[in-house]
């Protein structure tokens, strides 16, 4: 609905932004709300737009900016934030006439179809001997409960604490998969190659922050089944930056499940009680290049 007074907030959800439509008439008093009070998400993002003859004020984000999070559902992806009313005085300095106010929004999109107006291009090949060319690979990324059970639905850390993330790849009706993570990557932005940037996982599946002498983090053994990975990261922040939001960017890919594991197709932890790289599964001697940095010369 548009913005007015009875519905002061409109949302429209788009392929990839939300427009987030706001009636100064917040609280349907009459009174209009200051515009420089009004701001998007944890980051405080301020509108790019208003109508003096409507008395709307208009903010444009993109689905993860503006410090926007996103939950994972077995059939939606949902990207929440929220608008925020702050009121600061005026006139007498002392008082203020309105409440603050936050307003939860959230933008459902589903995960089994095509949300795009343009034909999705993957960028992975099919096995054409074995998949026909109607089936689609699902892949997902999810932070855990401690115990693996459930999805995590706080996605807030305190240093000390241990990341547990479980990809998967839904596979229906043909030849079994086996999922690895070829890398991972953390951010402080959604550019995967932005600075600072740290790869925790690297080399074609290497765990490598699970080296670092201050850490423990390693791949879980065995697997669920062979279409998920589990791992535990312990948590960590970008050394003099104070910004608290830090995204992780994955690279998922699936082999044959009758495929022996190889240096290119891999899970491998650090074992400090033996300083050996060990596999999750296959022999040991496909981790040796986690040590000497040159897996991608088995390529």
């Amino acid at each position: 609905q548009a913005a007015a007074p009875l519905h002061p907030v409109a949302v429209q959800c788009q392929e990839a932004q939300m427009v987030v439509t706001v009636h100064r008439d917040l609280f349907g008093t009459g009174r209009l709300v200051k515009t420089t009070d009004l701001t998007l998400g944890s980051a405080a993002c301020l509108p790019v737009a208003q109508n003096a003859a409507e008395s709307t004020v208009t903010f444009v984000a993109g689905l993860h900016e503006c410090g926007s999070t996103l939950q994972m559902t077995p059939d939606s992806l949902i990207y929440k934030t929220s608008l925020s009313y702050k009121p600061t005085p005026s006139g007498n300095p002392v008082i203020v006439r309105t409440n603050a106010a936050v307003v939860p929004i959230e933008c459902h999109y589903p995960r089994k179809s095509n949300v795009s107006s343009h034909a999705i291009q993957p960028t992975w090949a099919p096995f054409h001997s074995t998949l026909s060319v109607e089936e689609r690979l699902v892949f997902s990324l999810r932070l855990m409960n401690d115990d693996w059970t459930t999805e995590r639905l706080s996605n807030g850390f305190q240093l000390g604490e241990s990341l547990h993330l479980q990809a998967d790849v839904a596979s229906r009706g043909h030849v079994p998969l086996r999922l690895f993570v070829d890398d991972c990557v953390a951010t402080l932005s959604p550019d995967r190659n932005s600075s600072p940037r740290y790869a925790f996982i690297d080399l074609s599946g290497c765990l490598v922050d699970g080296r670092s002498d201050d850490a423990t983090s390693a791949f879980i053994s065995p697997r669920p089944r062979q279409e998920t990975l589990q791992f535990v990261v312990d948590t960590f922040k970008f050394a003099g930056d104070d910004r608290n939001l830090i995204y992780i960017t994955c690279h998922l890919k699936v082999s044959p499940a009758d495929q022996v594991p190889n240096p290119l197709n891999k899970a491998c932890s650090f074992n400090k009680a033996s300083s050996l790289w060990a596999p999750v599964e296959g022999t040991g001697d496909i981790c040796s290049c986690c040590e000497t940095g040159n897996c991608l010369l088995y390529g």
